[in-house]
C-alpha cells in the first residue's frame, strides 16, 4: 500500500499571466490530518482545487493515492475522483432536493446499488453527523451548522479514502465550529480517513492538531506540527499563532 496519500513535487499553477503557486513541494501521509493555512490570496484554495483535479497545473507532479493525477485519462481520472470526498465551503447542497436525495445522488450516479441499500447508507451517514432526524428536510429548513453537517455526510457517502474540506468552520458560531471539528476528528480516528483541510481559523487549527502546510505568496513557508508552529520564530508563523503578541 502507498504510504503517502498525496505527494506534490515542483507544482506550478497560474491563471493567464498570473502565477499563483510556485514550486510547491508537499505531502500528506495516509491516515493523517493535514491543514493548509495562510493569509488571504496565498493559494490555499488553488492548491486544493489542483489536487482534486479541477485545475490543471503548468508544471510539476501531483500524485494522489499512487496515481499521477496530472496525467490521467478521463476514465482513470473519474475512477480516482470516486475515491475522494469534498466538503465545499458553502455546502453546495441542491435546494430542490431533500437531505436524503442530496446524499443519495452520488450513490445513484456512481454505483449500481439497489434503492433500499442506497437509503440505508444515506441514513447511516446522516446519523453519523447527528442528522438522522433530517432525512426528509430540505436545505433551507436547516441551520447553517446543520447544512455543514449535511455537506460532510454527503462528502463521506462514497467512503472516500481522502476527505477534502474547504473552510469547514466558516460562518459558524464557535460552538458549532467546534462540533464540526470534533466530527472530523472522529472520522479520522474511527475510519482512518485521510483529511486535508483548508482553513485560517486558529481555534480549529489547534483543535484538529494536524500537520501544517503554511503557504505565503504561492510557496510553502512552513510545514510542521501545531506545537512546532507555536514555538517558531518564523516572521510569518509567529504572528499567526500569537496574534497581538510581541514579535518573536
Amino acid at each position: 500500500m502507498v504510504s503517502r496519500a498525496i505527494d506534490i513535487r515542483g507544482l506550478q499553477v497560474g491563471y493567464d499571466d498570473l502565477l499563483i503557486l510556485q514550486e510547491i513541494d508537499a505531502h500528506v501521509d495516509r491516515g493523517e490530518i493535514a491543514i493548509v493555512l495562510g493569509g488571504s490570496g496565498c493559494g490555499k484554495s488553488t492548491l486544493l482545487k489542483t489536487i482534486i483535479g479541477l485545475i490543471q497545473p503548468r508544471a510539476g507532479r501531483v500524485e494522489v493515492l499512487g496515481e499521477d493525477a496530472t496525467a490521467l485519462e478521463d476514465e482513470d481520472r473519474d475512477a480516482l475522483s470516486k475515491r475522494l470526498g469534498v466538503m465545499f465551503q458553502y455546502g453546495a447542497l441542491l435546494n430542490s432536493l431533500t437531505m436524503a436525495e442530496n446524499l443519495a445522488l452520488p450513490l445513484e450516479m456512481h454505483t449500481d446499488l439497489k434503492p433500499d441499500l442506497v437509503a440505508a447508507i444515506v441514513r447511516t451517514r446522516l446519523a453519523l453527523v447527528g442528522l438522522g432526524h433530517a432525512y426528509d428536510r430540505f436545505p433551507n429548513e436547516l441551520s447553517g451548522g446543520m447544512r455543514k453537517r449535511a455537506a460532510l455526510a454527503r462528502a463521506m457517502v462514497l467512503d472516500p479514502e481522502i476527505l477534502f474540506c474547504d473552510e469547514p468552520g466558516a460562518g459558524l458560531d464557535p460552538i458549532t465550529a467546534a462540533e464540526i471539528d470534533e466530527l472530523l476528528l472522529t472520522l479520522n480516528r474511527e475510519l482512518g480517513t485521510t483529511i486535508v483541510i483548508v482553513t485560517h481559523e486558529l481555534l480549529s487549527i489547534e483543535r484538529l492538531d494536524g500537520r501544517l502546510i503554511m503557504l505565503d505568496q504561492g510557496r510553502v513557508a512552513f510545514t510542521g506540527t501545531v506545537a512546532e508552529a507555536r514555538r517558531s520564530d518564523h516572521p510569518l508563523v509567529h504572528p499567526f499563532f500569537h496574534p497581538g503578541g510581541p514579535p518573536a
